[in-house]
């Protein structure tokens, strides 16, 4: 009897052990499936695409290993030029160029990071390496593109991320100014750069004196290689020393600052890079009377004034741009003798570098405070373990020739686009035409 009970209880177990199997191969077989679908099976291509837009760009060079499809996405010029505008965060980079002709730079973010701040500075090759000894200074900075000066008479536009750069001449404008003294960037009345969105074109602009006294306004378009005169702009004369020459990109359009005491002007110049024309904004009337300099800058994408008071830093925000009211006053303290705010933290904290450089030693000096002034982090960095300052004397921030804050970003040098036409017109036996302008990729010594 127990004999037949277990036969007849194993046949009945026999059609539910049969339907766990058959359960276990077919999720198996799903399973296989699933992992032999790649991504762009299960995401729509124009979703991924979306989704990259908003990873910042530190780790979109590690996506772009993932497949052919995303590194071609992610190294395409209209998604970089997306990216600048959609990306979740930032990062802002301090470039600094000193008197031999060598740089480094400092990821502001990464400087009160616990966990990144030792690898926050780091050395930097700068374009177009040569036998002979020139000069470079940093100039301005649009959109994560650095416009560089190196003697006698060279810009450069160069992105230190993707490496690619341009070199123009300006040997027109020295020639009808004063060559014995004549030298950008201090010998310039203004200068600037930007980018016309209307046209899609990156433009530097430079204003100048003659022999005879006369001024000029001269703009290079990086699209077209070609510098076009825009005396007609200027409908009235800006005065040698009215204002600071270096200008800043915002809105469609460069600013720069009225020398205060010099003019008692208390104004901001801007040209506007669509329409080609000059205006001015009015100062906080807190400024007016001031009696030290006062020097622009930009602060969370808005314009910003700052002046040295002893140990502290006076800045003032425009928190809507051409609106005179939305003027907004902070104060920061313990950055040293001149901090200059560099940028904003997490939104509202203001970053600032010590700028005078009479500080200890070889050390570079950040510091962070919030909006009510209170200083919330110091940070020094000794740079002297970087090559190319080893067996410098420590009094080395003495040969800092420039700096600036620049945004990263993957934005080609036009000259890349300019030379993909080119080998198009190669394929099609379309003949080259020389440019009016002298351009190269780093690779060439001279």
């Amino acid at each position: 009897m127990d004999k037949k009970k277990k036969q007849k209880h194993t046949t009945e177990n026999k059609p539910t052990q049969q339907s766990t199997m058959e359960k276990k191969k077919k999720k198996q077989e799903q399973n296989e499936n699933h992992k032999s679908k790649s991504i762009h099976d299960i995401l729509p291509l124009e979703l991924i695409h979306r989704i990259l837009l908003r990873v910042p760009l530190k780790q979109l060079g590690r996506l772009k290993c993932v497949s052919k499809i995303w590194n071609t996405l992610i190294s395409d010029p209209d998604f970089a030029k997306s990216h600048v505008h959609r990306s979740a965060a930032s990062t802002h980079v301090c470039l600094f160029i000193d008197d031999y002709s060598k740089a480094f730079s400092v990821d502001i973010d990464a400087v009160f990071h616990r966990h990144k701040s030792a690898t926050a500075v780091k050395e930097v090759s700068l374009p177009f390496k040569m036998k002979t000894h020139y000069n470079f200074e940093v100039m301005c900075s649009c959109r994560g593109l650095v416009l560089l000066h190196r003697a006698p008479h060279f810009f450069v536009v160069w992105n230190p991320v993707t490496g690619s750069s341009k070199r123009v001449s300006h040997s027109h404008i020295v020639s009808h100014c004063y060559p014995k003294w004549f030298m950008f960037p201090y010998g310039a009345i203004l200068y600037g750069f930007g980018y016309d969105a209307s046209q899609d074109d990156y433009l530097v602009v430079v204003a100048s004196q003659d022999k005879n006294g006369h001024e000029h306004f001269d703009c290079l378009s990086l699209r077209t290689n070609s510098w076009i005169n825009l005396d007609f702009a200027l409908s009235k004369p800006l005065g040698r020393n009215n204002w600071e020459s270096s200008g800043f990109f915002l809105n469609g359009a460069i600013h720069w600052s009225s020398r205060t005491l010099r003019v008692r002007d208390y104004s901001i110049l801007i040209f506007d890079l669509k329409e080609r024309s000059f205006s001015t904004i009015s100062m906080p009337e807190q400024v007016m009377g001031y009696l030290n300099p006062t020097h622009l800058g930009l602060l969370g994408g808005c314009l910003a004034l700052y002046s040295y008071d002893r140990d502290k830093t006076n800045i003032w925000v425009m928190k809507q741009y051409k609106v005179h009211s939305s003027w907004t006053f902070y104060q920061i303290s313990g950055g040293g003798e001149q901090s200059a705010p560099l940028c904003l933290s997490n939104g509202s904290d203001i970053v600032a570098l010590d700028s005078s450089l009479k500080f200890i030693d070889s050390y570079l000096r950040f510091a962070k405070s919030n909006v009510r002034g209170e200083l919330l982090q110091l940070k020094c960095f000794d740079c002297r373990h970087l090559g190319h300052f080893k067996g410098r004397s420590s009094w080395w921030c003495k040969d800092i020739k420039s700096y600036i804050v620049y945004t990263q970003s993957l934005v080609p040098v036009p000259n890349e686009i300019k030379d993909k036409d080119k080998d198009k017109k190669k394929k099609n036996g379309h003949p080259n035409h020389k440019d009016n302008v002298k351009q190269g990729k780093r690779t060439r010594s001279e």
